[in-house]
């Protein structure tokens, strides 16, 4: 997560994109996240930027009352789109194994279905086949009351 370096064109163009859809970092209204932003970045952005731009202008305008936005300021790294590489530090990220089987299925791959999820769902369904109701039942339970009813139509039942 994060813009990258704001001081370089490429972390303002994550910037830029980022702010096409929104009016702030955070949320419905200026917050400290856009303070933090705000503060990483050294100059107005160019004119090609116009929703850095544009929103680089309002926050400007909030500048007498920027401790008073509401929010909690955290680092420059925790605000942004996911995915861009944080390089306002100058560690360098962790590799992951790209071997690592334990991820989930997003597709839902018929391959890997584990037998006990299997085994469980013909739990269930023997379970609610055993609930149903069937029409013999009912069936007797409506002829009981032949005797007080004028009119049975049982065969129209036995349609269903």
């Amino acid at each position: 997560m994060g813009f990258g370096d704001l001081k370089s064109a490429s972390g303002l163009k994550v910037l830029n994109d980022f702010l096409s859809t929104r009016s702030y970092i955070e949320g419905y209204v200026p917050s400290q996240a856009d303070v933090a932003v705000f503060d990483a970045i050294s100059a107005a952005p160019s004119a090609d930027l116009c929703h850095a731009l544009r929103w680089y202008n309002h926050i400007k305008s909030y500048q007498s009352q920027k401790n008073s936005l509401p929010g909690v300021k955290k680092p420059l790294g925790q605000y942004g789109p996911a995915g861009v590489a944080d390089t306002t530090s100058g560690s360098t990220p962790t590799s992951k194994d790209d071997d690592d089987d334990d991820d989930i299925d997003l597709f839902g791959s018929d391959d890997e279905e584990d037998s006990e999820a299997a085994r469980l769902k013909e739990e269930r369904l023997a379970e609610y086949a055993a609930k149903k109701v069937g029409t013999d039942i009912l069936e007797e339970k409506i002829t009981a009351f032949e005797d007080f009813v004028q009119s049975m139509d049982v065969a129209a039942f036995n349609k269903i």
